[in-house]
């Protein structure tokens, strides 16, 4: 019977992530371009921007954990703010700080007086603002394309002959024309990238969330036909970086997107925070990478820290966000729990305790079963297979009758774990003395 099984354990390995798959048609003749993916962090530029302002601690604390998650360089880049004393004494000491990665970069307008802050602070690489759709173009600044772009150009121009690394945020690119304002501004940064010997880079910034994934839908809105459309235009992909906002639900749909066909850069926040509805998240993108990267590793634990630090500043994570929520590894079906006790690979993508030091649990509610507090308690005492407990124990039966009477009486939807460790105390005193 077993040996008729289709598991797909090479795509679905769950002590590891699972694996991404591609055919080659469809993005690029061959898939080297995977080799030139990576991660950028923009959490203390438009994470902090879209949050709330951050002390100088916290953004080192910050910085810290990237640095964790980075490893050998998965995270390239972090952004920062330059245009407070506080955002240059941190920028100063995150540079000074002896982490390789992630890289600290400014952000800055395009500007002269902007450009002199990254000069000042001692970076050697911006991102600055090119904002590219009429709608930023003319209602925002009031000028032409032709004079917006032309000012982008002498700014870009100044830093490069300065010494300084550029990438410029095509600001609003999913309402803007490709012919008049995307391409002519890309083949002058080409031509900038031809005179220096610095690096030009582009950010193509979907800035109200408006990128669509799907290789069928034409530019401003189709993400992969606009990586594509600069790529053929002889813009290095690796050089290209996507960075999407979550207003239509498809932030992290579109990075794939843009990954997959042939963009290098992933631009993200931790736990997607950013303007509006966020942006993508990190975390998330990091378990994609290792799945299109299976030959690099990444330590995803730092990612508990991650979710630790958040709370204590104050940020309320949502209880259904992916990998960091609180119910992102916790299930409160009874049929569920049925299939984890049998295999946990039956209702687990991957093995969240390795990979992310995060244990898959259960929620004892209304309708959870005897197998629901058996596995509880199994789970929480960390018990091995020759003492779990199982739903035809006694005690775990006097539990089950204990709950049911617990939610009739107070009217609650889900006990928590000093509810379930006070029943554990009564009926199976032993386990707590473990604890002591």
């Amino acid at each position: 019977m077993y040996e008729s099984l289709e598991l797909y354990k090479d795509i679905f390995p769950f002590n590891n992530v699972p694996r991404i798959t591609l055919n080659r048609v469809g993005s690029t003749q061959n898939l080297d371009f995977l080799s030139k993916i990576y991660i950028t962090d923009t959490t203390l530029r438009d994470g902090q921007q879209g949050w709330r302002n951050l002390t100088y601690d916290e953004i080192t604390k910050i910085y810290e954990l990237l640095t964790e998650l980075s490893g050998d360089g998965v995270i390239t880049t972090c952004e920062v703010f330059l245009y407070t004393e506080k955002d240059r004494c941190v920028a100063r000491d995150l540079i000074n700080s002896g982490f390789e990665y992630p890289k600290v970069i400014g952000w800055i307008r395009a500007s002269r007086e902007d450009l002199r802050l990254v000069l000042d602070v001692g970076l050697d690489e911006t991102i600055i603002l090119t904002s590219i759709s009429d709608y930023h173009i003319h209602y925002k600044f009031g000028l032409s394309r032709e004079v917006a772009l032309k000012k982008y150009i002498s700014v870009v121009d100044e830093a490069l002959s300065k010494g300084v690394a550029v990438k410029c945020a095509l600001e609003d690119i999913t309402r803007a024309s490709l012919s008049r304002n995307v391409i002519p501004f890309v083949r002058e940064l080409m031509k900038l990238r031809e005179r220096y010997s610095v690096p030009v880079k582009i950010k193509l910034s979907d800035t109200l969330g408006l990128g669509l994934p799907y290789p069928e839908v034409p530019p401003p809105r189709g993400i992969p036909a606009l990586v594509r459309s600069l790529i053929n235009e002889g813009f290095p992909g690796e050089d290209i970086e996507f960075h999407g906002h979550n207003d239509f639900g498809l932030a992290v749909a579109n990075h794939l997107a843009a990954w997959i066909y042939g963009a290098g850069g992933s631009n993200c926040t931790l736990l997607g925070i950013g303007e509006r509805s966020g942006n993508c998240p990190l975390e998330v993108m990091l378990i994609h990478y290792l799945g299109l990267r299976n030959d690099r590793k990444v330590d995803l634990r730092p990612l508990k820290k991650v979710i630790n630090l958040f709370k204590e500043l104050g940020l309320h994570i949502p209880e259904f966000q992916p990998v960091v929520g609180p119910n992102a590894f916790k299930t409160k079906a009874g049929i569920h729990v049925d299939g984890l006790i049998k295999n946990p690979e039956v209702y687990l993508p991957y093995d969240s305790e390795t990979l992310l030091g995060i244990p898959y649990t259960v929620s004892i509610t209304p309708y959870s079963g005897r197998s629901a507090i058996a596995y509880w308690i199994n789970k929480y005492f960390r018990l091995g297979p020759d003492e779990s407990f199982t739903k035809d124990d006694v005690e775990v039966n006097a539990i089950y009758d204990d709950v049911q009477r617990m939610f009739l009486e107070s009217g609650k939807g889900e006990l928590s774990d000093d509810d379930m460790l006070a029943l554990t105390r009564k009926y199976v005193p032993e386990l707590i003395r473990r604890l002591n």
